[in-house]
């Protein structure tokens, strides 16, 4: 590790308040790569660069979880070639960088249909899983055949189900055992979302559990950001507040203010 790289990361440690969950919407491999003259395939093999530098960051940096918008549901539309070469490039990433997994204690998981996947790429990822199951750092989720409405539409029908089975009455049913239905059950709410090459949406990614997370757009395409991108996102985090709808008197009263309260 470069000397700049792990002062920065002791600065970002030192001032605590680190994202326990970074979710990153990954967008721009077809623009940077016609930005070039080059096939929109070569964004995304470029793009896996990145992935690994930022993944690396996370762990050693000691992030909890960090879910990347890997492959929505709507991608399944894109042009067939694209979506053939993208699977492909699925099984030969997992193969090449599980020993990197390994070694850096990540806990691979997925997020999303994974039965909507061919074969070969279902069952790569499903030996990634495997392999790295008893992992006890960075949780690594992809979100692959992904839909944010989808996942809560999924919640919804085993929720119903088992109310009709009289497990649960409808009175049961709040947050928290919503929460437990959906796809990332047992994993805190993303704080920070970053999404790359500046659009302004959130583009039906984890639509329940971004309720409360910060937002930050960079304009910068996804095969062009790397751990200083990453660095930067998570500095301008450590200084925002996090209201969750109170006002800032209530989270950090006065003396006298918190006496009040207190009574």
């Amino acid at each position: 590790m470069a000397d700049w790289d792990k002062k920065i990361q002791a600065r970002l440690k030192q001032t605590g308040n680190l994202p326990k969950h970074i979710a990153i919407i990954m967008d721009g491999n077809g623009r940077w790569a016609r930005k070039r003259g080059l096939p929109r395939v070569a964004g995304h093999r470029e793009g896996i660069n990145s992935v690994r530098d930022v993944v690396e960051a996370c762990a050693q940096l000691g992030i909890e979880v960090l879910t990347l918008y890997t492959f929505s549901v709507e991608n399944w539309k894109r042009p067939k070639e694209e979506v053939s070469y993208l699977m492909t490039l699925l099984v030969r990433t997992i193969k090449k960088e599980i020993a990197d997994l390994q070694k850096n204690n990540v806990h691979l998981m997925i997020i999303g249909h994974l039965k909507d996947l061919p074969d070969i790429t279902r069952k790569s990822l499903e030996d990634g899983i495997e392999k790295t199951k008893n992992n006890t750092g960075l949780k690594l989720v992809l979100a692959l055949s992904y839909g944010g409405r989808r996942e809560i539409l999924d919640a919804v029908q085993k929720i119903a189900e088992k109310a009709i089975d009289g497990k649960i009455s409808p009175g049961d049913i709040d947050e928290k055992l919503f929460s437990q239905h959906l796809y990332t059950a047992g994993l805190p709410d993303p704080d920070l979302l970053i999404r790359t090459s500046g659009e302004l949406r959130v583009s039906n990614f984890l639509l329940w559990q971004m309720a409360y997370t910060e937002m930050y757009i960079m304009d910068v395409y996804w095969p062009d950001f790397r751990r200083k991108e990453l660095y930067e996102a998570i500095q301008v985090y450590q200084k925002r507040e996090r209201r969750f709808g109170l006002v800032s008197e209530q989270l950090h009263p006065t003396p006298s203010e918190a006496r009040t309260q207190h009574v």
